[in-house]
């Protein structure tokens, strides 16, 4: 099996957290399959770039800024490569512009065109779990983008639709959709299936598991979507999925 996997900025904030994903992906690559990791910027790393452009001007340039905003990205891939070898399994990092994340022009919130996914290929087929640099892209001058909100999540379906994956699983730190946020309401219910257009509109009265760009790309490509914890490790089987 080919899966994607995406992990967010909570998920990726610190040390302990890194290898608590490379364990989650080692499980399935020793039992032969082949994964793609997507993830995003480590904890508030976003934050802190966006601090900094802050103290330069009030006015940045969307542009330049994007041209700041893949730095977080590519961090958090590279440790991740760093954190496989040093349990012994080949892995390697790609951002936007090796994988040709091909995007439009709209710096802030730019939209995927076409992925090619030639590189990608060639190093599944080498044994390596491919570590890729979500919410960002490049457009057709090779100036980075980035995909605006949801943008790893937006990053993480459209490989899946493009490597023809047999699933998409996305970790947060709730472990599916309730019918309300479980962190703030103990009497929340986890709602094991749900229609893409259900899912839709959830995302857009609110609800912040899913991003509706990123559900919109799920429908209209038919992908099997998984909602995984990255805290706990509770069976695939129990984990919410699209229908």
């Amino acid at each position: 099996m080919l899966m994607v996997k995406k992990f967010g900025g909570t998920s990726v904030a610190d040390k302990e957290k890194i290898f608590n994903v490379v364990n989650k992906c080692i499980e399935d690559y020793k039992k032969g399959h082949k994964i793609v990791l997507v993830l995003s910027a480590m904890g508030k790393h976003t934050d802190e770039l966006i601090g900094l452009a802050n103290e330069i001007s009030q006015n940045v340039p969307k542009r330049e800024m994007d041209m700041l905003f893949t730095v977080g990205e590519q961090i958090t891939v590279s440790l991740m490569a760093m954190a496989f070898d040093k349990l012994g399994i080949p892995a390697i990092s790609l951002n936007a512009f090796q994988v040709r994340m091909l995007t439009n022009s709209n710096y802030g919130d730019a939209t995927i065109e076409k992925i090619e996914t030639e590189r990608i290929e060639k190093e599944l087929e080498n044994g390596k779990i491919v570590i890729i640099t979500g919410f960002q892209g490049i457009d057709k001058d090779n100036n980075y983008t980035t995909l605006g909100r949801g943008g790893s999540d937006t990053t993480a379906v459209a490989l899946a639709s493009a490597l023809n994956a047999d699933s998409c699983e996305i970790y947060t730190d709730v472990d599916g959709v309730y019918t309300a946020d479980p962190r703030v309401v103990s009497s929340a219910k986890k709602i094991e299936n749900i229609s893409y257009d259900e899912m839709l509109e959830f995302s857009n009265l609110g609800a912040g598991v899913l991003h509706n760009k990123c559900v919109k790309i799920a429908k209209e490509n038919n992908i099997k979507l998984i909602v995984r914890s990255s805290i706990t490790n509770a069976p695939r089987h129990n984990c919410f999925k699209f229908l």
